[in-house]
């Protein structure tokens, strides 16, 4: 197994981080590692925002959900699916856009960005620094694109903690790979997998919190998708031009 996949397989979300910086040489490294992730049509539909500036990070981390590691470590990246670069490509071409009138500019725009932080995680862990990344950049969309002067065309998809690791956290198990990976069609009878990881994710808790809290997969998904969490969105991206028709 070489460096890569070891990196790739060990990954972990972080949630304690030193406060030392990160250098300007690693987040280079960083940013050039998500940018060279692969995009539809090369469109590179995708930007990146680096946020260091302490009193930026306090209130980032208070509109994402008072989530500490974003105000804690020493970088917040904010990545973005971004069409104002293609809309000023039609505009050279006199050419209306058309495409964010349509949810595929969404799930275009949604793919670039998990691809291109896929590498940013893998860039920062092979250097040894920890990552989380953040879906509650979309808690309070509105707030947010304000703060960091976004034009129309660019939403705000995930952000991505980067720090030095103060505590490692535990390696989470996955489902079986039978339940992910499926030979020529689709497998529907995954019931006995979903009560086999459920088991294991319980055990797993009560060994991480030492017996405080059991809960399993199936109750942490049914207690977030039994309902629309970020209700925000679909109004904050048609206020950034994303009709989603």
């Amino acid at each position: 197994m070489n460096k890569v996949i070891e990196t790739l397989i060990n990954h972990r979300s972080i949630r304690s981080y030193k406060k030392d910086s990160v250098s300007k040489e690693y987040l280079d490294i960083i940013i050039k590692s998500a940018q060279a992730a692969p995009s539809s049509i090369n469109g590179q539909q995708m930007s990146i925002i680096s946020v260091e500036d302490e009193e930026k990070k306090k209130k980032i981390a208070h509109l994402v959900g008072d989530q500490a590691w974003v105000d804690q470590a020493p970088v917040f990246l904010i990545f973005c699916a971004d069409f104002y670069r293609a809309k000023l490509g039609l505009e050279l071409n006199n050419q209306e856009m058309v495409i964010t009138d349509n949810i595929e500019s969404t799930l275009v725009g949604a793919v670039d960005v998990g691809i291109a932080m896929s590498n940013a995680i893998t860039a920062a862990e092979s250097l040894g620094l920890g990552t989380v990344p953040i879906g509650g950049v979309r808690k309070n969309p509105d707030e947010l694109i304000e703060l960091l002067e976004l034009p129309p065309y660019v939403f705000p998809i995930c952000g991505l903690v980067i720090g030095h690791i103060e505590d490692n956290s535990h390696l989470k198990p996955r489902f079986p790979k039978e339940a992910v990976h499926h030979e020529e069609k689709y497998n529907n009878d995954l019931i006995d997998n979903v009560k086999e990881y459920d088991e294991t994710v319980s055990n797993y808790m009560k060994e991480r919190t030492n017996g405080e809290d059991s809960r399993n997969w199936s109750q942490t998904v049914s207690r977030v998708y039994n309902h629309v969490y970020y209700p925000k969105v679909s109004d904050a991206l048609k206020k950034q031009g994303f009709k989603n028709l």
